[in-house]
């Protein structure tokens, strides 16, 4: 039987949604092994001058912990 252990994170990009959440699972693999899976839980931005200028994931990344 595996245990797998949840946890959130935010990240943000200039790109858009799919970049933020790319380097936010790029990120916690570096310290984070075994990632199974990564759930967009929010998504939003942020307005400067009118314009979209920063896309931000709240993901919920769930791993193996290991016995």
């Amino acid at each position: 039987m595996a245990v797998l252990k949840v946890i959130e994170i935010m990240a943000s990009s200039p790109k858009g949604w799919e970049d933020a959440t790319v380097e936010a699972v790029k990120t916690a693999a570096k310290t984070v092994k075994g990632i199974k899976s990564a759930y967009v839980k929010d998504m939003s931005v942020v307005v400067k001058n009118d314009k979209v200028a920063e896309y931000r994931v709240n993901l919920k990344i769930s791993f193996e912990v290991l016995n």
